[in-house]
């Protein structure tokens, strides 16, 4: 007997609007488990050549904790192309110009180098305080356990 692999097609799949509270979650590791819902990891029917993946919505992303010396230590650094065009600012800069870049990079990093990447960014929304516009999509507010499972609140 022969099995095969199912392998669904783009008129199947189906995302969700997720709702995420960012207050005291550590960056790194929320910022996994929100890269791993935008991939579609979460599903039965991930498939990595495809956009499988669920919106998520993340509130308070100001209130976000790291833990050591990161606001101090953790450097975020762009060039310009130019002669003495490099940019560096730590994370406590960082924070208090843009409260939702942070979070929004530590995603994208952990997103994988495909083209698939740019729109799976898409379906990321990050907002500073506890307001968002996106309540016409009704989104599932989750949270997560120590050990990284989604808990639906």
């Amino acid at each position: 007997m022969i099995f095969k692999t199912y392998t669904p097609k783009k008129q199947e799949l189906t995302s969700t609007w997720y709702l995420i509270d960012a207050e005291g979650k550590t960056l790194g590791r929320l910022a996994s488990l929100i890269a791993e819902i935008l991939r579609g990891k979460h599903k039965p029917t991930y498939t990595p050549n495809l956009l499988c993946g669920d919106h998520v919505v993340v509130i308070n992303a100001a209130k976000i904790k790291v833990t050591g010396n990161k606001l101090t230590d953790k450097v975020y650094t762009r060039y310009s192309g130019y002669p003495g065009g490099l940019k560096r600012r730590n994370l406590k800069q960082a924070i208090s110009h843009d409260p939702t870049f942070p979070l929004y990079h530590a995603v994208y990093g952990m997103l994988g180098e495909t083209r698939l990447r740019k729109l799976q960014m898409k379906r990321l929304k990050v907002y500073a305080g506890p307001e968002h516009s996106h309540q016409a999509q009704k989104p599932i507010k989750i949270d997560f356990d120590e050990h990284g499972n989604i808990r639906y609140v």
